[in-house]
């Protein structure tokens, strides 16, 4: 088991490594892709939730949104329950970026995934799936929720 744990994590760093040399390419670092690719999945995040979802300290998320906010990619508007809190959103401007960024994903998973038959991706999938499930349900363990 260990050895598997170990390919999934030296299988992500490699596939991160190569999206994020395609992604700076389109001048977007690493951090930047995946906040406003996470943004496009879930607007309307603060800037607390987002730092949580991409496992970096609050102050790093705030100074990714800072350079995002500075080229007009992203607008932080008050949360209505929460002055002091943001609520997250991206621009028009951010469209083609992110139009480029997804071409450049299905472009990677290609070839990530060349010589997979339709059948394995999809029982790859549902492993994974069980797998999240598993650490999710521990996690929660951990923190005493039920």
């Amino acid at each position: 088991m260990k050895e598997l744990a170990w390919e999934m994590a030296e299988t992500h760093r490699m596939m991160r490594r190569f999206y994020d040399r395609g992604a700076s390419a389109l001048g977007v670092t690493s951090a930047q892709w995946r906040m406003l690719l996470r943004l496009a999945r879930e607007p309307g995040l603060k800037q607390v939730e987002l730092a949580e979802r991409l496992d970096v300290e609050p102050i790093t998320a705030c100074r990714i949104v800072d350079r995002l906010e500075d080229a007009g990619l992203v607008e932080r508007h008050r949360d209505p329950d929460d002055r002091r809190a943001w609520r997250l959103m991206l621009t028009k401007k951010a469209t083609p970026i992110l139009e480029k960024l997804r071409i450049l994903a299905e472009e990677m998973s290609a070839e990530a995934f060349s010589g997979l038959s339709p059948d394995e991706i999809e029982n790859m999938r549902t492993a994974l799936g069980k797998v999240r499930e598993n650490v999710s349900r521990a996690e929660n363990a951990q923190k005493g929720v039920a």
